[in-house]
């Protein structure tokens, strides 16, 4: 049948060329574009990586944990004294610690954002240890910002007894 047909072999050759054109672009150019398009994609999220303010994912991660810690050292002003002060003299009294001093005014803080309080404590060394690791594991209490352990004699009737104190300055996040 073939042999019946009368086709000219530059017609074939034209025909024979199309066919494997569609046959490669099928089988290998559409793969190369479409990888093309990939990593002209890749690169652009590279690009955008490379730039910390387009990281949502981070941003948000570090917003959450910024959030959490402020809200552990955050107290409500209207209340703090009363509320801060009865738990740890209730942590203190488990520990055999005395809270001996606990000025009227807080101290000035040199920003309006929050509130240092100072707290005196007398007892023996382990329990004031002890008290100053549960002070920063509890919630609500704000964050120790400094300790000052001061030796000291009290006199009582005819014997002087020296005492061991504790100054804990607790800032407090407005």
């Amino acid at each position: 049948m073939p042999k019946n047909l009368n086709i000219k072999k530059e017609y074939l050759l034209i025909a024979g060329s199309v066919l494997l054109l569609l046959v490669c672009y099928r089988f290998s150019f559409s793969h190369t574009v479409d990888a093309w398009k990939l990593r002209r994609q890749l690169q652009q999220k590279i690009a955008q990586a490379g730039d910390l303010t387009y990281q949502p994912g981070y941003l948000e991660r570090k917003d959450n944990n910024l959030n959490h810690i402020i809200a552990r050292f955050k107290i409500d002003t209207a209340t703090m004294r009363s509320n801060m002060i009865t738990t740890i003299a209730l942590q203190a009294e488990k520990l055999n610690v005395r809270l001996s001093r606990v000025p009227v005014q807080p101290s000035p803080a040199p920003d309006d954002k929050y509130i240092i309080q100072r707290l005196d404590f007398e007892g023996d060394f382990f329990s004031l240890c002890k008290l100053l690791q549960q002070l920063q594991a509890t919630d609500g209490t704000g964050l120790i910002r400094a300790v000052d352990f001061v030796s000291g004699k009290v006199v009582g009737g005819n014997t002087e007894t020296k005492v061991l104190g504790m100054r804990v300055f607790v800032a407090i996040i407005k």
